[in-house]
């Protein structure tokens, strides 16, 4: 486990999955060039890329942060028992993740808010937990912050397609709809004031309600930013996108906003996948950025 102070709030790291995504760089991050990973090999490898293997390394993990006493989470991962036959790494898991967070301090019923950055299938997994044959809120004391975009967009009812098609099937129906259907969601647009601490603000482009988390207390900031930022290579060349960015060029815009926005500001990012280090500041370099440091994480037992 490890954990950083960033003000008056703490912020742990819990992992529900580390390793392979199954895919290489040329289908991950099509915008992406062989020689730009090769170029960054010597700092990507082997936390962020395996070039033996071609393969892209991420971490599904939920960022736990307390502040104002109470207990935050920071999207919910994959979850277990799910029906994912499209999308074959994270089909119906049967990991430790309930006791990865207890061993961080956590049992469900602590969880006071959740925060979905944004609906995909690796942010809301583990809203709902299976009990006998029906899905149930896994923290059934918390609001669970959704953008209202990302609920309209995915939700089946409306119809809407989406880049990733066939890898959304059953999301909607067994990590969303129970909590919404159990009174628990807050569905929010534009800005949502969680406390003094924390701020929701729409970042969209990846999904249409993407969403980043703004931490500021005392000298501290810091910004979560779901999946604007998959690799660390994204700092470095951030015109490119995944292949799972709804729509590319204000996916760049947003991310490039970020960026200036983190260099000018010194704040740390955290974005949802990464590996390694798992957050890092940027710094401008001439009309780019650059990678100034990793987040100093301390761990815990």
């Amino acid at each position: 486990m490890e954990q950083i102070e960033l003000g008056d709030v703490t912020v742990t790291r819990v992992k529900e999955y580390y390793g392979s995504v199954q895919m290489g760089p040329a289908d991950f991050f099509p915008d992406s060039t062989e020689r730009d990973w090769e170029a960054n090999k010597h700092w990507l490898a082997p936390d962020f890329w395996h070039p033996e293997t071609d393969t892209c390394i991420s971490a599904i993990q939920t960022w736990v942060l307390r502040s104002e006493g109470r207990t935050i989470l920071i999207d919910t991962g994959v979850g277990n028992h799910k029906e994912r036959p499209h999308v074959p790494v994270w089909n119906r898991l049967d990991t430790a993740f309930l006791d990865n967070l207890a061993a961080a301090g956590v049992q469900p019923a602590d969880v006071d808010v959740v925060v979905n950055t944004h609906l995909h299938i690796d942010h809301v997994g583990w809203n709902t937990r299976l009990d006998d044959e029906t899905w149930v809120p896994t923290f059934p004391n918390a609001t669970y912050l959704m953008p209202q975009r990302d609920f309209d967009f995915w939700n089946p009812a409306n119809g809407h397609k989406s880049v990733v098609s066939r890898g959304s099937l059953n999301v909607f129906e067994d990590s969303v709809a129970p909590v919404h259907e159990a009174g628990l969601t807050r569905l929010w647009d534009e800005t949502y004031q969680i406390d003094k601490n924390l701020r929701l603000d729409i970042a969209p482009g990846h999904t249409p309600g993407s969403s980043v988390l703004t931490l500021e207390s005392g000298g501290d900031r810091a910004v979560f930013v779901g999946d604007l930022i998959h690799t660390p290579l994204q700092i470095v060349t951030p015109e490119t996108n995944s292949c799972f960015c709804e729509d590319p060029v204000q996916a760049r815009l947003t991310r490039h906003k970020l960026l200036g926005r983190a260099g000018d500001d010194n704040t740390l990012l955290f974005p949802a996948h990464l590996g390694g280090h798992g957050a890092v500041e940027v710094v401008r370099d001439g009309t780019r950025f650059a990678i100034k440091g990793w987040a100093g994480f301390s761990r815990i037992s």
